[in-house]
């Protein structure tokens, strides 16, 4: 197809905003609105249902003469094979007397190569020729003010038919109501004449067809998405829902392909292009070429329970959740065990998880994990959620391996990574120590650590030889902490401090800057990382004879510099801090 075809190309410009893209639905000729109609440009939610008389005027507005004005029906021609054609809607296309559609300048129209089949002879046709496709427009008023002139236009040029007493069809690929432009024309004549809307397959139930894959199933929620809305939009609603579908794609693949594995979904998504119809083509969404991509295509995240069927589980419908045996061994007395995925979340957001953490907290039927990391997890239908406090890491474990026992599959969770002072130690610990669990497997998955975070806001303090330490005594005695501090330092290692103060522990910042000024220098530099990656962030860089405990708590890490460690200043202002690969020898 052409750039300018309806079904082809991507949209221009100026084309975005409320009725200012063509119908996401007609993927593969089976959108859900006429070949080059206008969508609203925002998310959809999905229903069933028959064909509903909407806005029926009673007797309608009075004919020439005072005859019965004809009806307006506005009549959903499925997602491209014309055997997808309704009874119904195949039936009043025939019996219009006007058939209109929807068109480019060049005249082809999708809605109408699905539907030609069912026209008779004698039929009055009125294609309906936008002003705008994927290029720009010299009106004076722009985009919205040459698409309302020609949505009103061409609801008069319908009105003067219905006058006198026509019955007209608008038929629309996928469904009317569905991204649609047909929606733009009822909403100027409904009120005047009778009108009715009949339903069409939509791209979306065309796409889940030719995958072959459910789309959701039990309590699994579904979210339509426009490809339009920002990256970080997509992002966020793409990692908070069990499956999805991305329509509206063309030139705005690069983003969506982007959001996708920004929320960890890339591996899971699937790309379906002109579904049901000679040309339609499907494959992993990882696969895609984006140069080749165009504007009838959408991503789609399947029924992760599906997944499970497909990739040969075996979770079977009427199978409970915790059933469900992924991974797992079986465990003594005949029962199943699911496992035990222990990962880290990084140090804020859905932009420092890993693909292969949102992966396993998508599978996962149970979270176990300190409340507020538990809280950075979108919440899912049917995951039941186990928050403890932060003092209770051997209880947590042992409860999540007990889930894992009796065959459930469950994910525990850390911030950061979760083997550096975090939650895969007591998992292990329990797991090796307590004969019940020894057939359930334990998976660790890496995260981005709150050290590397830190240090790629500053520059590059980690180049060299590093020690990373907690300062907090909690689970082992100051003694050992002042010993380590001290050996570090001496072997002029540059030093990640984890857990630095809290609320109760509030000297032990300045009893490590005593230690620490023994073998370093005053003017070392010493990074103060706080809240890295969250709408709070600060970093700031001060020489270690200067740093001043009170500005230091539970929610920063330190960097402390080794003797090599340089501190520069850049052009725009901005300081950096990194420690060279070279050692003077």
């Amino acid at each position: 197809m052409s750039a300018t075809e309806p079904g082809g190309g991507s949209a221009g410009p100026a084309r975005v905003g409320a009725g200012g893209e063509r119908a996401a639905g007609e993927v593969g000729g089976g959108g859900s609105a006429a070949a080059g109609e206008v969508g609203d440009g925002g998310s959809a939610a999905v229903g069933g249902g028959g064909s509903a008389a909407v806005g029926k005027a009673g007797g309608g507005s009075a004919g020439d003469g005072g005859r019965r004005p004809g009806t307006l029906r506005g009549v959903g021609v499925g997602p491209g094979d014309p055997e997808l054609v309704t009874v119904k809607a195949a039936r009043l296309i025939g019996a219009a007397d006007v058939v209109a559609y929807y068109s480019a300048r060049h005249g082809r129209s999708i809605a109408r190569s699905i539907a030609e089949p069912y026209f008779r002879d004698g039929q009055l046709t009125e294609p309906l020729v936008y002003p705008v496709t994927t290029e720009t427009t010299d009106h004076p008023g722009g985009y919205e003010a040459a698409i309302t002139e020609f949505y009103d236009a061409s609801a008069e040029r319908l009105a003067a038919h219905l006058s006198a007493g026509r019955d007209v069809v608008v038929i629309c690929a996928g469904d009317p109501m569905f991204y649609g432009s047909y929606m733009y024309l009822h909403e100027r004549l409904a009120h005047r004449f009778p009108a009715e809307v009949v339903p069409g397959v939509t791209s979306i139930s065309a796409a889940t067809a030719v995958l072959g894959r459910p789309l959701v199933e039990r309590d699994e929620v579904l979210t339509v998405l426009p490809g339009t809305l920002p990256a970080d939009e997509l992002t966020r609603r793409l990692a908070d829902t069990d499956a999805a579908a991305v329509l509206k794609l063309g030139r705005t693949f690069p983003q969506v392909r982007a959001a996708f594995a920004d929320a960890g979904r890339l591996a899971d998504a699937w790309y379906v292009e002109r579904a049901t119809t000679a040309t339609g083509r499907e494959l992993p969404l990882v696969e895609v070429d984006p140069d080749g991509v165009p504007y009838f295509s959408l991503a789609v995240l399947t029924s992760p329970t599906g997944d499970a069927v497909a990739a040969g589980v075996g979770v079977a419908a009427s199978t409970a959740p915790t059933a469900a045996t992924e991974g797992g061994a079986a465990a003594e007395g005949g029962v199943t065990a699911g496992g035990v995925t222990v990962v880290g979340l990084g140090p804020a957001g859905s932009g420092w998880l890993t693909p292969e953490t949102g992966q396993a907290l998508r599978e996962a039927e149970h979270l176990v994990g300190y409340g507020p990391y538990v809280d950075r997890v979108p919440h899912r239908p049917g995951q039941h959620r186990h928050t403890s406090g932060n003092q209770v890491e051997i209880d947590r474990a042992r409860h999540a391996l007990e889930l894992a026992l009796a065959g459930a599959r469950v994910t525990v969770v850390s911030s950061g990574d979760p083997g550096i002072f975090a939650m895969a130690t007591a998992v292990l610990e329990v797991a090796t120590t307590d004969g019940r669990f020894g057939a359930v497997p334990v998976r660790v998955l890496p995260g981005l650590t709150a050290a590397q975070a830190a240090a790629s806001r500053i520059g590059a303090p980690l180049g060299h030889d590093f020690a990373v330490l907690s300062l907090s005594d909690r689970l082992k005695p100051w003694t050992v902490i002042e010993q380590r501090l001290a050996g570090a330092a001496a072997a002029d290692l540059v030093l990640a401090l984890y857990n630095p103060a809290s609320a109760s522990r509030r000297w032990q910042v300045e009893a490590a800057q005593k230690v620490l000024l023994r073998h370093r220098s005053a003017d070392t530099p010493v990074v103060i990382a706080r809240d890295v990656g969250r709408p709070g962030e600060r970093i700031t860089v001060v020489p270690l004879a200067e740093l001043d405990p009170s500005d230091v708590d539970m929610r920063c890490l330190l960097i402390v510099g080794s003797s090599t460690t340089r501190t520069d200043r850049r052009a725009d202002g901005s300081t950096v801090v990194w420690t060279p690969r070279t050692y003077p020898g």
